[in-house]
């Protein structure tokens, strides 16, 4: 014992010349010391016959100082676990057979108010101790910060990467959606997926924001009773964007989250799989692309470009900005289908290849090559403006319906792209025109009676509604007849204007419609001014031979009403995948 408590040695004695030639001299003695060496208890001489080999050098002895600071530290390490003495393994028996190495380890461990080491982990620990010989002899030894073994991970079930999911099983589970997370479920213990928006590793503990479409709440994993350091690290090392499953309480959080749509509540995780791990190394960053462009601007934080976004369009669609935009563009779709279908028209589906078509420059903000179009036609009875109050209210119906189901989504965008709320009137105003005209000419701008808006007038005249207004959404009736297709009913009381009108949301242009002639004769007669080819439009004339109501509609750009609701510059902003003429991938 005085060798192992005062001097635990770590190094390999060298063997003397004898010991080299002569195999016996490797017998043990019972305390495990080699015979033959300096501090042996017995001395061995060579067989007869044989040269006597030469006395090993003597060892040097320590210091008397140096012995004194050994003695001192075994002291202090023996008075430590002495409280421990009869209590099992912690106690005095243990020092007497691992020596001071394990005394010292002991200290920088866990232990107990009566010194024994406490929990699994520390049975593990001292299990795992060589013995004193063996570490005399220069005996590999586990570093004292060394993280515990497998077999010593309380939480090894409770995390990892889950096998993939090919429909074998049917596990009896309710997943609750992120958005649904708020104070009325507070300690209550339920599974969540979602996908790894950002993680946080700080000492014991590992921040991750689980995102779910635009929400996402914090969760914490904290080494405790659910989670161990290894499924602590192993929460962290989860790469961004992976999708998980994760059991946890609801608990009231302390003070707001910031940067969390659910700021009262966070996750305390118990339960962490991996269903579906993401590449390391994303394209694009999403906080990258969630950022202002005037903020990045003003502290030279990165932004993503509109070419970069739609070349990685996938992992762009995944941002809190796009989520909103095609959840509010999903309910512009379900609020037009809601209403008209309460003012009793019929949904029908129309071909869309035709041999008749008007192209359109597709180069611009607000044009594509492939678009979705939410068209009006409708049967009246004696005015075409019967089908304008009616699909201006259409409008105006979709308008506050997003005001009052969309209101994350409409607050979502605006945190990314800043901007006013969408006024409209009811009824919706109206203007000739003739006096859209007089009012641009009034701002300075020349044109004549029966040219058409270019962009930058339907932009300055927008604004100038606004001032004089207060709106966003107005209508303009009465186009020049020589500005509109062939098919445009003339206006009766004037040869030069016909029924037509267009629709604008922030001075641009979402609809453009007319009565349609119904005639026959007055149809051909149209065509011919035109200069149209009368056989490449026999049939749409032959149409109108066996008896056609008179009727007008309009066709509205789903993507245009999205951006310009929300105030967007560009309609790729609110189309999935963009078609134009110099993208049609992906």
């Amino acid at each position: 014992m005085d060798c192992g408590a005062g001097r635990a040695r770590t190094t390999v004695p060298q063997p003397c010349p004898a010991q080299q030639h002569s195999p016996q001299h490797h017998q043990r003695g019972a305390g495990g010391a080699e015979t033959g060496q300096a501090g042996g208890s017995s001395r061995r001489t060579a067989p007869e016959g044989s040269a006597a080999p030469p006395p090993p050098p003597p060892r040097p002895r320590p210091q008397p100082a140096l012995r004194a600071r050994r003695a001192e530290r075994a002291g202090a390490a023996l008075a430590i676990l002495s409280a421990g003495a009869g209590r099992g393994r912690g106690g005095r028996g243990a020092l007497a057979r691992t020596g001071r190495a394990e005394a010292a380890w002991r200290v920088r461990g866990r232990v107990g108010p009566c010194g024994a080491v406490r929990g699994r982990e520390g049975r593990a620990r001292r299990r795992r101790m060589p013995s004193a010989a063996g570490r005399g002899h220069g005996q590999d030894r586990r570093p004292d910060n060394e993280d515990s073994s497998a077999a010593d991970d309380y939480a090894k079930e409770r995390y990892g990467v889950s096998s993939m999911i090919q429909s074998q099983e049917k596990p009896d589970r309710v997943l609750v959606r992120v958005k649904d997370l708020t104070l009325e479920k507070a300690d209550e213990e339920v599974w969540v997926r979602g996908r790894i928006h950002t993680s946080r590793a700080k000492g014991k503990q590992c921040f991750l924001v689980l995102r779910q479409q635009q929400f996402n709440i914090q969760a914490l994993v904290a080494v405790g009773q659910h989670a161990s350091k290894q499924m602590v690290k192993f929460a962290a090392n989860i790469t961004k964007e992976s999708i998980v499953d994760i059991e946890g309480v609801v608990r009231k959080a302390h003070q707001k989250i910031g940067g969390c749509t659910q700021q009262d509540v966070e996750l305390h995780v118990q339960r962490i799989y991996v269903i579906s791990s993401a590449e390391p190394r994303l394209p694009l960053q999403l906080d990258d692309a969630v950022r202002p462009e005037v903020e990045g601007e003003e502290d030279g934080r990165a932004t993503v470009n509109q070419d970069t976004r739609l070349d990685n369009r996938i992992i762009d669609l995944r941002t809190s900005t796009s989520q909103a935009i095609f959840c509010l563009q999903s309910g512009i779709c379900q609020l037009f289908r809601e209403t008209l279908i309460r003012k009793g028209f019929v949904e029908i589906q129309t071909p869309k290849i035709i041999s008749v078509f008007r192209a359109e420059d597709s180069n611009t903000h607000r044009h594509l090559t492939e678009f979705v179009g939410l068209d009006i036609e409708m049967a009246f009875n004696y005015h075409y403006h019967e089908v304008v109050d009616e699909i201006a209210d259409t409008l105006v119906q979709i308008f506050k319906g997003l005001q009052e189901r969309f209101q994350t989504e409409i607050q979502t965008v605006s945190k990314q792209f800043p901007c006013e709320p969408f006024k409209f009137l009811e009824p919706t105003l109206r203007l000739e025109y003739r006096e859209g005209v007089a009012m641009l000419r009034e701002a300075g701008v020349e044109m004549g009676d029966e040219e058409d808006l270019s962009t930058p007038n339907e932009k300055l005249l927008g604004r100038l509604v606004k001032e004089k207004y207060d709106t966003d959404f107005y209508i303009l009736d009465k186009y020049p007849l020589a500005v509109r297709p062939f098919y445009t009913m003339p206006d009766p009381a004037n040869p030069k204007t016909s029924n037509s009108y267009d629709m604008f949301m922030r001075g641009e242009e979402i609809l453009s419609g007319a009565q349609r002639i119904h005639d026959p004769q007055l149809l051909t007669e149209r065509a011919k001014h035109h200069g149209i080819d009368l056989e490449k439009i026999k049939a749409y004339i032959d149409s109108f031979r066996f008896g056609a109501p008179p009727h007008a509609g309009g066709g509205i750009g789903l993507e245009r009403v999205t951006m310009l609701y929300l105030g967007l510059h560009n309609v790729r902003q609110t189309s999935m995948f963009p078609r134009d003429p110099k993208r049609l991938t992906p």
